[in-house]
C-alpha cells in the first residue's frame, strides 16, 4: 500500500507544547479585553445608580420647595413614597436612603452641571454618567474634574460616607483624595474617622488650607508629609506600660499595608532592622522607606516610652550615616523620623535646633482613633509652644524699641 502523509504520533506530540505556548499570549490579551470590560459595566452601573440618587433626592427638595411646609409633611412624603417604591422596586428605597438621596441633592447641588427636562430625567442620566467619565478619564488624576461634580471612580457607598463630612472643605479634601488614591470605602471611612484632613490642617496657613481642599494633599517639601499624631488603630494593641518595641515593630510589618495607607502617599518600604556596622559595633535601624516623591530615603525609629535627647542623637547618627554611606546620586538628603507616645517639644527643640526643620522630625503615634476634642486640645497646645517661642524675640523686639 502507498504511504500516506500523515502526521506521526511524534509530530503531533511536538504540535501540542507549541499550540499551548502560542495561546497564553493570546489568552491573556483576551483576559485583560474581558477584565477591563467587566470594570467599566461595573462603573457604569455604580455611576448611573448615583445619579438616579441625586435625581430622586432633586425630586424630593423640589416637591418640599412647593411651599409645603407644614408640620409632618416632609416625613410623611418621604414614608409614603418609600411604599410605593418598594413595593414596585424592592429593596434600597426605605425612608431613610431617601433622606439620604435628599440630603446628597442638597450637599451637592452642581454634582451634574447639565440641564435635565423633569420630563426625561431617566434617559439624560445615562449620557451624563458618559460625560463625566469623559472629563475625567484616568480615576487617580482629578485634573478636568473638580470636587461635588459626579466621577466615576465615587459609588454611592463612597458619596454615602462623604456625606457624613460635616464641613465642605473637609468633605472636598476627602473627595479628592478618594479619587486620586482610589480608596475602597472601607478605606475612605478610616480616613475619615482618623481626621485625615484635620492632623493635615494643623500646621497650615489659611492660603494652605484653600489649597488642601481644592488640590488634596501635595507633596513639595518633608512637612507635607508627616502627620503628628499618627494613628495606629489598625494594630489593635492595647495602651499599656508593658508594650515593648519588637512587638510594636512587628505588628506594623504585619499591618504593613495598612501602615503605608497612614504613612500616605509615596513611601516604599525598603527594610526593617537594617544593621549598619562602624568599626565593629553593629546598630540596627527600625524601619526604613523611601519616598517616591521626595526622591529620598526615610529612617523611622520607634520608641514606646517618653521621647528623650538620647534617641534625638540616635536618629541623628542613622541619617548622617545614611547620607555619607547609602545615599546615591540623585537622592535628596535622607530624613529621620522617630514615632513616639508621648514627647518634650522643649527637648526636641533644644536638641536639633535649625535642623528640626530640616531633616529630623518627630511623631506621636495614638494607638486609638483620636476625637475631635482630642485634636482641638492638640491643636491648643501647640499654638502655646508656638506663642512660646515667640517670647524670646518679642523680649528682644521691646528692648530694641527701647534702645532706639
Amino acid at each position: 500500500m502507498p504511504k500516506t502523509d500523515t502526521p506521526s504520533r511524534s509530530s503531533s506530540r511536538a504540535a501540542k507544547p507549541e499550540a499551548k505556548k502560542a495561546i497564553r499570549p493570546l489568552f491573556s490579551r483576551v483576559r485583560e479585553i474581558l477584565d477591563a470590560a467587566r470594570a467599566r459595566v461595573v462603573r457604569t452601573v455604580n455611576t448611573t445608580q448615583v445619579a438616579a440618587n441625586w435625581l430622586i433626592g432633586r425630586e424630593i427638595v423640589e416637591e418640599e420647595q412647593r411651599g409645603q411646609r407644614r408640620a409632618g409633611y416632609g416625613a410623611k412624603l418621604l414614608a409614603d413614597l418609600s411604599t410605593r417604591l418598594t413595593a414596585e422596586f424592592g429593596r434600597g428605597y426605605s425612608a431613610d436612603n431617601l433622606e439620604a438621596f435628599r440630603q446628597f441633592y442638597l450637599d451637592y447641588p452642581q454634582l451634574i452641571s447639565e440641564t435635565l427636562s423633569r420630563k426625561s430625567t431617566a434617559a439624560a442620566a445615562l449620557p451624563l454618567q458618559a460625560n463625566s467619565e469623559t472629563a475625567s478619564r484616568e480615576s487617580g488624576d482629578p485634573s478636568g474634574w473638580h470636587p461635588g461634580t459626579l466621577h466615576p471612580s465615587l459609588s454611592w457607598s463612597h458619596y454615602r460616607q462623604l456625606l457624613r463630612a460635616a464641613r465642605p472643605e473637609a468633605r472636598a479634601f476627602y473627595e479628592i483624595e478618594a479619587i486620586r488614591s482610589a480608596w475602597s470605602v472601607r478605606e475612605l471611612q478610616r480616613q475619615m474617622a482618623s481626621l485625615l484632613y484635620d492632623r493635615l490642617a494643623k500646621s497650615k496657613d489659611k492660603k494652605g488650607l484653600l489649597r488642601l481642599a481644592t488640590h488634596g494633599q501635595e507633596v513639595m517639601q518633608p512637612l507635607d508629609v508627616l502627620k503628628d499624631p499618627v494613628v495606629i488603630e489598625f494594630l489593635d494593641l492595647p495602651e499599656s506600660p508593658k508594650l515593648v518595641e519588637s512587638r510594636l515593630e512587628q505588628a506594623l510589618i504585619e499591618n504593613l499595608q495598612n501602615f503605608l495607607l497612614e504613612l500616605g502617599k509615596g513611601f516604599a518600604f525598603v527594610s526593617r532592622q537594617e544593621r549598619i556596622t562602624i568599626d565593629g559595633d553593629h546598630f540596627y535601624i527600625d524601619l526604613v522607606f523611601y519616598h517616591t516623591v521626595l526622591k529620598c530615603y526615610v529612617l523611622i525609629d520607634l520608641k514606646v516610652g517618653k521621647l528623650t535627647h538620647g534617641d534625638l542623637g540616635q536618629i541623628q547618627f542613622y541619617v548622617n550615616y545614611y547620607d555619607r554611606e547609602r545615599r546615591t546620586e540623585g537622592d535628596n538628603p535622607t530624613l529621620g523620623v522617630i514615632l513616639c507616645p508621648d514627647k518634650n517639644d522643649a527637648v526636641v527643640k533644644y536638641t536639633l535646633g535649625e535642623q528640626q526643620e530640616r531633616n529630623i522630625f518627630t511623631s506621636r503615634y495614638q494607638l486609638h482613633l483620636p476625637t475631635e476634642k482630642e485634636l482641638e486640645r492638640e491643636l491648643r497646645r501647640e499654638l502655646r509652644q508656638l506663642s512660646m517661642d515667640d517670647v524670646p524675640l518679642k523680649a528682644a523686639a521691646r528692648k530694641t524699641r527701647s534702645r532706639a
